[in-house]
């Protein structure tokens, strides 16, 4: 069976967008519901200041005792600048995240930098956190809610710069859930003949309800890291009312049938989307969950 590391994003991705601020209770038997499960690839939280987001006011609490209790759990968070990536190690965090838009003007909207501001800081994450493992996030790989379309090139262009950085791993995003199965095949077919020794791995919404089928063409393509929220939880501010991240049980649901090895329960995959979804007032897009209610 063809392995498929299934990244679960939820407690950074799917929390980050709730006002209400989730009990760090909650969010870390969350998290341990997920570990239960099987899944072993969690990004846990974001090292943004609490100005903000308040919702990750409790990184440092939540990031430390993942760290301790699941030592097993290869855990991660997103850092949007050296202040945070040092805080992330400091917390014992060993896997950072990076993100940057393709799109300038959904860089400049999202983060408030330039794609030369955007590489500057990389940089200096990249200079100040030797030890660290950093992934590169490419926001708006696939359309741009200012932009449109976001052509094959500019998304090669930004890949061979950050390559030339020293950045072997990636995700290719699908921020707002433009993208189409035939949009996916290509991009994702020339990132993996061009940077042989690039990881790469999809992150899909679920906005036109295209997640489970995107994601399983970029499978298909080749791409082996796939990331996922419990119960679809998460959305995106420039895409209002659209669903969040696709489903993890869901799409546990679809690749263990398939045959391929996630090494994830379903059935307690989908315990812990529950839990979430019980104790969450979120935007859901799974679909296990709604027939469990």
């Amino acid at each position: 069976m063809e392995k498929i590391r299934v990244v679960e994003v939820g407690p950074r991705d799917g929390f980050q967008n709730i006002c209400d601020f989730i009990p760090t209770e909650v969010k870390l038997e969350a998290i341990h519901k997920l570990t239960a499960a099987g899944v072993r690839d969690i990004m846990v939280t974001s090292f943004v200041s609490p100005k903000a987001i308040a919702q990750m006011r409790d990184a440092r609490e939540v990031a430390e005792t993942c760290v301790k209790r699941w030592p097993h759990v290869r855990c991660s968070a997103l850092v949007p600048n050296l202040r945070g990536a040092l805080n992330a190690m400091e917390a014992g965090l060993r896997e950072l995240t990076v993100v940057i838009s393709v799109s300038a003007s959904h860089n400049q909207a999202n983060i408030h930098q330039t794609h030369a501001q955007s590489y500057e800081n990389l940089e200096r994450i990249l200079k100040e956190c030797p030890q660290a493992a950093v992934t590169v996030d490419l926001a708006t790989t696939f359309g741009c809610p200012f932009e449109g379309y976001i052509r094959l090139d500019q998304v090669r262009d930004m890949v061979r710069t950050l390559y030339g950085m020293g950045i072997r791993s990636f995700d290719l995003c699908d921020t707002i859930g433009a993208a189409h199965p035939g949009q996916v095949k290509e991009y994702v077919e020339a990132m993996l003949r061009e940077f042989p020794e690039a990881d790469f791995g999809v992150h899909i919404h679920d906005t036109r309800n295209m997640g489970m089928v995107n994601t399983l063409t970029a499978i298909q393509c080749g791409i082996t890291t796939v990331q996922a929220a419990a119960g679809g939880l998460g959305g995106c501010p420039f895409a209002p009312g659209a669903s969040g991240n696709t489903s993890s049980e869901d799409m546990i649901y679809m690749l263990n049938a398939m045959g391929y090895d996630t090494g994830i329960q379903f059935d307690k995959m989908l315990e812990a989307a529950l839990y979430i979804h019980a104790h969450v007032n979120g935007n859901y897009s799974g679909h296990q969950i709604n027939v469990k209610q």
